[in-house]
């Protein structure tokens, strides 16, 4: 005589079962498991920078950001872009998929950018209009601040340089003397267009950082497939990172950083001469945005690599040496800037943040930046597991990465300073198996919501 099991232990039988079978098979097989391993490690790895801020606290070494590792501070609220928010992400997790596939390719594009920039504004204004969108740029430390003392571009240019230290008269303020002169050039011809004022730069950051949606699967298409294109649209259009697109002036240089990557994928694959040509003036100007933005040469090394057809190359070089040229005549010596602002970092607040604990924390801080999904794509393209020269665009990004990491001039704030490296991780979105994607998107969308409405970004 069998005598029956209880309901529950049955139905705890039955769940061992499937997990057996999902361990042993699809998810073996497919590598989903290990997927979701890395992506938990990572899990941890934010947590342990979470407790570690505490461990150095006590022990006499403050870290130097309120809500470590992210520059925030801890602040539950909610905002008139909530609901908006909460809507783009439902309907892109339930349909995005299906329409990245159904799309003309051309409408396709449009309908990324018109997401993101939906999707990156609603975070945004979560924090209502004037604390998260026109009052971000419009504080003392901000490019607006001197605005209104560039009376001469040509004379701004040349003494850029004498500026840049602190504890003078003159010193150009933080976010200023901490890049060369071409953000502050950015700010200057918005205000000289008559699109002056926080609101303006603001909203002009957001559009242009939105370019990512579209800049990065235009690269994807041409080195990689159409197909790996459109997987990776969903997770450009959700981006988790957007939180720091809007607004800030590294959303911008994301923006710009994409398109220049994008103008030179389509110049040296499909040999033609203005793209390339294009593509080195864009990244040309880049590194006049910001100095760290050099490291998207190991970006632009990976389309080489992948690049079938590279004699435009050149015409890429004689873009970017044009920009050289022009900012070298114009007075500005990059080099200078460059050394100069090295001393400049250690005279604040960078002098008294402990390497020890964020050589580690950064890396933890991608976690949250690029979401989870971006551990999944870098083991998988470790692995070699490849779709054309895709693999070879997030693996650049985690090399720039590490490399701005281990320089010690990347300590904290890395979320937003890095956002022209972690948009690239999405790239590599069609590694991931078909069936595991859409699990992967939801959760980009909440840990996006989750941040933004638990802490209030600084930026």
């Amino acid at each position: 005589m069998t005598i029956p099991r209880p309901q529950s232990a049955a139905r705890t039988a039955g769940t061992r079962r499937r997990l057996a079978a999902w361990i042993g098979g699809r998810g073996a097989r497919d590598g989903s498991r290990s997927d979701l391993v890395v992506a938990l490690a990572g899990a941890g790895l934010f947590l342990a920078a979470v407790v570690g801020a505490g461990v150095f606290e006590l022990a006499g070494r403050p870290v130097h950001a309120a809500a470590a590792p992210l520059f925030a501070h801890w602040l539950p609220h909610a905002g008139p872009g909530t609901p908006v928010a909460v809507a783009v992400a439902v309907l892109v997790c339930r349909y995005g998929f299906g329409v990245a596939a159904r799309l003309r390719w051309r409408a396709l594009l449009a309908a990324s950018y018109g997401t993101a920039l939906v999707w990156t504004l609603s975070l945004a204004l979560v924090d209502g209009w004037q604390r998260g969108v026109a009052g971000r740029l419009a504080t003392p430390p901000e490019y607006l601040s001197e605005v209104p003392g560039v009376t001469s571009v040509p004379a701004m240019l040349r003494g850029f340089t004498g500026r840049i230290l602190d504890h003078q008269p003159d010193s150009w303020t933080t976010h200023v003397a901490g890049h060369p002169p071409g953000a502050l050039l950015v700010f200057v011809g918005l205000d000289r267009l008559g699109l002056s004022g926080g609101a303006w730069a603001g909203l002009v950051c957001v559009a242009i950082g939105s370019l990512t949606a579209v800049a990065v699967p235009v690269t994807v298409r041409v080195l990689g497939s159409e197909s790996a294109a459109r997987a990776a649209v969903p997770f450009l259009a959700l981006f988790p990172g957007a939180i720091w697109i809007g607004v800030s002036a590294d959303g911008l240089f994301a923006g710009v950083t994409a398109t220049g990557v994008a103008l030179l994928a389509c110049g040296l694959v499909r040999r033609r001469a203005p793209a390339a040509y294009a593509g080195g003036v864009v990244l040309g100007c880049a590194a006049y945005l910001s100095y760290g933005l050099v490291l998207m040469g190991a970006i632009a090394g990976a389309v080489l690599l992948a690049a079938p057809a590279r004699r435009t190359i050149w015409w890429a070089v004689a873009g970017a040496v044009t920009v050289v040229a022009a900012f070298g005549g114009a007075g500005f010596d990059w080099l200078t800037g460059y050394h100069l602002v090295t001393q400049r970092y250690y005279e604040g607040i960078a002098a008294h943040r402990p390497y020890a604990y964020w050589v580690w924390s950064d890396l933890a801080i991608v976690v949250v930046a690029a979401g989870p999904v971006a551990l999944a794509v870098v083991r998988r393209a470790m692995l070699g597991i490849s779709r054309g020269g895709v693999w070879l665009l997030p693996l650049a990004a985690v090399g720039a990465m590490v490399a701005a990491d281990l320089s010690g001039y990347s300590k904290a704030e890395v979320e937003r300073i890095w956002l022209p490296f972690t948009v690239w991780l999405m790239a590599g979105a069609a590694l991931l198996p078909e069936h595991a994607r859409r699990h992967w998107l939801i959760a980009q969308a909440v840990v996006a919501l989750a941040v933004n409405h638990l802490l209030l970004t600084v930026w």
